[in-house]
């Protein structure tokens, strides 16, 4: 999955825009989504918590049918 933001990759400040973006897209608290892997790097590791692999598998196969 492609995401894209406008922040800037400083201060952390991407990271934390991806993760709201992602909590918002998927309907949970900015708190429950985190860059689990690849801070600083393009590709990225997300973990939402609470959310099981068949959630996240949903949410995403939405995206690709879109």
């Amino acid at each position: 999955m492609k995401a894209r933001v406008r922040a800037a990759p400083e201060n952390n400040e991407a990271n934390q825009a991806l993760e709201k973006l992602i909590a918002k897209a998927f309907g949970v608290a900015k708190g429950k989504v985190k860059v689990a892997r690849g801070a600083t790097a393009r590709l990225k590791t997300l973990e939402i918590e609470g959310a099981s692999e068949a959630e996240i598998a949903a949410f995403v196969a939405g995206f690709e049918e879109a």
